[in-house]
């Protein structure tokens, strides 16, 4: 009997994976140099993107011309590569906000990475506005970069921290959520993509829900805005925030989105130079936005190799992004409830994001990821910044495989096959 059919890739898999040199390693067994003997090594399978992506040759190559043609320090200078640098740098900022829909630069603060920009809010917006009379709404599948930061926050200021509890599904239970959020309800904090579960959550329906009750909401989107189109407008969110090295771009630099008003409301988080449009001994004016929340010398390289790797994803597509992480997200969670031994958490296979948290029934996550990096396979093992999610689970850790434009069917049947032989060694 012939096998089915498969569905095409909405993406044309090979020209990008050209576009990766990395992905052309040999990895396994003992840690290697590369350009060395790579001994008795088997091809990347790289199923780490929730973590971190790869970056393409052209965001590479936008960051090497930086530093060969123009380095400069920005905002500063009357010098021509300065004002190179400047307008590269500010550009980079218009495009960010183009790709997420917001209503222009003011709107768009460059961070280290989403953990900064939920701390921005928190102690420039928290610990000015919350007090014991109020409350936050978090969700019991938050990151730890919300999930500490507000509960921390909290406790400093006597603010009730609440969390909506998460269905056995692995979907959020939107009838405890209306009963949690009322009229003292300061902010809601939700993540956009679960990065243990993959739930794709509500967000427009619980910014409705707390905007009803004159409360303001916080998305984390770290892994919405690589795989999906996203618009901050559509969402209605007062604040969102996401990374560029889960997006094809470079480490070292987040994003904060906020709504104007908001923004130029809120005292700035860090202090210093560039952040000032006047300084006396007695005070301090601050600069526009959104330069007021970018003190010190900024993420100059890193945002302009932000402008792009959201060039490269949008050549891509980002429907297609989605569909293409969608179609392997389904394969590869049909391919593991295949084996009775394995358990997976969160929603069905054609009603998540793309990446899958599973067990094997007897092994540690840890061990399981050992063996699959014999095999060459990346994943993640841990509780993937999910502490309090895991323990109502009832596991203390999972292994985590995640896909992106570059990843094949081939690979998760890599993944698969090095499962079972897991199973072989701890049988």
């Amino acid at each position: 009997m012939e096998a089915p059919e498969q569905e095409p890739y909405p993406l044309d898999v090979e020209a990008v994976r050209a576009d990766f040199p990395i992905l052309q390693r040999k990895v396994g067994g003992d840690v290697t140099v590369p350009g060395e003997d790579e001994g008795d090594t088997k091809p990347l399978v790289y199923l780490d993107n929730a973590a971190t992506s790869h970056t393409p040759d052209q965001v590479v190559d936008t960051i090497a011309d930086y530093y060969r043609s123009y380095n400069s320090n920005v905002h500063r200078g009357i010098h021509h590569l300065s004002q190179e640098a400047s307008v590269a740098y500010e550009n980079a900022h218009d495009r960010v906000a183009e790709f997420i829909g917001a209503e222009g630069r003011e709107e768009v603060v460059f961070t280290k990475n989403t953990t900064e920009a939920e701390n921005l809010v928190a102690y420039a917006w928290g610990l000015n506005e919350l007090g014991p009379e109020d409350n936050v709404v978090l969700t019991e599948m938050e990151h730890h970069a919300s999930l500490v930061t507000w509960q921390q926050i909290g406790k400093r200021t006597g603010a009730d921290v609440r969390f909506v509890r998460v269905d056995e599904d692995g979907r959020l239970d939107m009838d405890h959520a209306r009963e949690l959020v009322d009229d003292d309800t300061a902010m809601a904090n939700v993540v956009h993509v679960s990065n243990t579960l993959g739930t794709v959550n509500p967000v427009r329906e619980l910014a409705d829900l707390v905007h009803d009750h004159d409360g303001l909401i916080f998305v984390d989107g770290a892994q919405s805005v690589p795989h999906m189109p996203v618009d901050v407008a559509d969402i209605d969110a007062d604040f969102f925030a996401f990374s560029g090295h889960k997006m094809c771009g470079p480490t070292g630099i987040g994003v904060l989105y906020g709504k104007e008003h908001l923004l130029e409301e809120m005292e700035p988080y860090l202090y210093g130079g560039e952040m000032i449009r006047k300084v006396t001994f007695e005070d301090s004016e601050w600069e526009d936005l959104p330069w007021k929340f970018e003190a010190g010398t900024p993420v100059i390289a890193q945002g302009i190799a932000l402008h792009a790797a959201i060039d490269y994803l949008e050549d891509l597509g980002m429907e297609n992004v989605h569909a293409h992480e969608q179609l392997l997200a389904e394969y590869a969670y049909d391919r593991l409830t295949e084996r009775e031994d394995v358990d997976i958490y969160g929603p069905p296979g054609d009603d998540r994001a793309g990446l899958v948290a599973f067990n094997l029934d007897g092994v540690h996550a840890h061990d399981l990821s050992s063996i699959l990096n014999d095999h060459a396979v990346a994943v993640r093992a841990g509780d993937h910044c999910t502490q309090p999610l895991h323990d109502k689970l009832g596991v203390a850790a999972s292994a985590r495989a995640s896909f992106y434009v570059y990843n094949t069917r081939e690979e998760i049947d890599k993944l698969v096959e090095a499962v079972d032989d897991a199973r072989q060694l701890f049988a």
